[in-house]
């Protein structure tokens, strides 16, 4: 079974990440391939990056990092469910990032994610970089939804297109195809 981690990335208060993260979630629950690890960001509230160590040794003293290291390090995909605030990706996507280094390598990642007439494609693009500097392989088809609001029902449930529940499927097959395929290459 492929340990996959579906990462919240928006955390401000309001947000409509909650509604479009939860049916990505019922996405991957739905498939009996997956053993998931919802985390929201908000909750997990890792503070701005404070080990003295650079991640890269692996060499941890704060409690919060051993055990977001160790959540990371079960996963063998994800899914970044974020925003796009002034061109780019949230601040607390790359605060969680930053926070390792080896734990994302050869792992696969697909985003889904959202904004107004762009869709969220530039803060995808400026995370492309991050994420590939890291080691992590990029699933071909990625979910990019503008106006998401449009979507909600007046009970505050993220309706998705036929487009976007198959660009799910297809990132849901992509990744355990790529995490069978890099497995042997992590270190």
């Amino acid at each position: 079974m492929t340990k996959l981690m579906i990462i919240l990335g928006s955390v401000r208060e309001g947000r409509i990440g909650g509604p479009i993260a939860e049916w990505v979630k019922a996405a991957a629950d739905a498939d009996d391939r997956y053993e998931v690890d919802f985390v929201d960001l908000a909750e997990l509230n890792l503070p701005f990056m404070d080990e003295p160590n650079h991640p890269r040794l692996k060499n941890y003293v704060k409690d919060h990092t051993k055990a977001w290291s160790a959540r990371v390090e079960a996963a063998d995909g994800f899914l970044f469910v974020f925003p796009e605030y002034n061109y780019s990706y949230s601040p607390a996507i790359k605060n969680a990032l930053d926070y390792l280094h080896s734990e994302w390598d050869r792992k696969p990642v697909g985003f889904v994610n959202w904004g107004g007439n762009s869709a969220g494609t530039r803060a995808q693009v400026a995370l492309r970089i991050v994420v590939s500097a890291l080691g992590m392989v990029m699933t071909k088809g990625n979910v990019e939804i503008n106006f998401p609001q449009k979507q909600l029902t007046d009970d505050g449930v993220f309706e998705p297109s036929e487009q976007q529940s198959a660009v799910v499927k297809a990132q849901l097959d992509e990744i355990v195809k790529l995490s069978a395929a890099l497995a042997p290459l992590r270190g």
